[in-house]
């Protein structure tokens, strides 16, 4: 069997190069829709918590998060219980890119599973979401000291 990986990257690559296409004029990088769906869905959130939720390291997310705030895409705000924790807020600018984000990621979503028929998706999804758990729980270990993947 051929390495999954090598699927999953091309797949994650080239969905890159069509996302940066479809979003520069909003002025979005490939890497940053991530962030956008997150914050919108939870306003508030702290950077730790993106950090788990998108499998980034907190050094990325503190470079993105000033990225987007530089651009007037979020906003910043030190927790008024615990000051050491800052929390992450959309401003109306993001939620009005949300739309356009949620249209790019539909897009090409419907065109890399086009030539599939409805039980070949719904049997791709539950596969690739038993993967998916399954890589998430080996990272979330890494990430806490409990290393037990290969």
């Amino acid at each position: 069997m051929n390495g999954i990986m090598k699927y999953i990257n091309r797949i994650h690559r080239t969905g890159g190069v069509v996302y940066s296409s479809k979003l520069k004029d909003y002025g979005i990088a490939h890497c940053q829709h991530p962030y956008i769906i997150l914050i919108c869905r939870e306003p508030g959130i702290v950077q730790e918590k993106i950090s788990r939720e998108i499998c980034v390291n907190k050094s990325n997310v503190t470079r993105q998060l000033a990225t987007l705030e530089e651009k007037g895409l979020i906003t910043r705000q030190q927790d008024m219980e615990d000051r050491r924790v800052w929390r992450v807020y959309p401003t109306e600018k993001m939620q009005e890119l949300l739309p356009c984000v949620r249209s790019v990621m539909r897009e090409w979503n419907e065109y890399l599973l086009e030539e599939l028929s409805e039980e070949e998706r719904e049997t791709l999804v539950q596969l690739l979401e038993k993967v998916a758990k399954r890589a998430n729980e080996a990272a979330q270990n890494t990430l806490s000291g409990r290393d037990k993947q290969p």
